[in-house]
């Protein structure tokens, strides 16, 4: 049968898209789909998969609390979590819940089965492909620390976007958009766009000579 893998994300598109996914790669077998975090505790006991694709915000729960209460009891299931919050709290939470790999939403369908294929083989081993990075940011502060995608957002402002542009240009909701600026706004000390762009300058968070306002 190959590598069990069980999909659980809210959105039926992205499972299909990533049954699909799966479907093309000899390697491995799909051999279930849920919505929510009940039917996928039932589903993990039903079919005892060897990877969980593990979606962080599901309807009736917290996918993260979902990985950490999953590891506790089982050493050798590999837990991908996915998700649209990619920034670095979000990273090394899942580390710290004991995923196997931490893979953002917008990324290509390869990584996403690469994911599952290191989390088959090596379930209590944390990749990221981010970690790099990520770790270097945690252990070298020099002051706030953003995201690869908060960073994007940051410049797309200072360029004169709005809500709507920037989620068009980064193919993201408006809702994650506007996530995005209060993380911003919150690490920046900043009430608007126009001191949180003041500070980023002053803090060479943005490299150019006149931001827009």
């Amino acid at each position: 049968m190959g590598i069990s893998v069980l999909l659980v994300d809210d959105h039926e598109l992205i499972r299909q898209g990533l049954r699909r996914a799966f479907e093309r790669d000899g390697d491995f077998t799909v051999v279930g789909e849920a919505g929510t975090l009940a039917d996928a505790r039932r589903l993990i006991a039903l079919s005892q998969p060897d990877v969980v694709l593990l979606d962080v915000r599901l309807p009736d729960g917290n996918g993260l609390q979902a990985c950490r209460e999953i590891r506790a009891t089982d050493d050798q299931l590999g837990i991908v979590v996915l998700t649209m919050y990619a920034g670095d709290d979000t990273l090394f939470e899942a580390l710290d819940a004991g995923a196997s790999a931490f893979v953002p939403k917008n990324s290509p369908v390869e990584d996403v089965v690469a994911a599952a294929r290191h989390a088959a083989s090596a379930p209590r081993a944390f990749t990221a492909a981010d970690l790099n990075e990520a770790m270097k940011r945690k252990l070298s502060p020099s002051g706030p620390q953003l995201s690869p995608r908060e960073t994007e957002v940051l410049n797309l402002l200072a360029d004169g976007l709005g809500v709507a542009q920037i989620s068009k240009k980064l193919y993201i909701s408006e809702s994650t958009t506007k996530t995005h600026i209060s993380k911003l706004y919150d690490k920046l000390g900043a009430g608007n766009r126009a001191q949180a762009l003041m500070t980023a300058l002053r803090l060479g968070l943005l490299k150019r000579d006149d931001p827009g306002m």
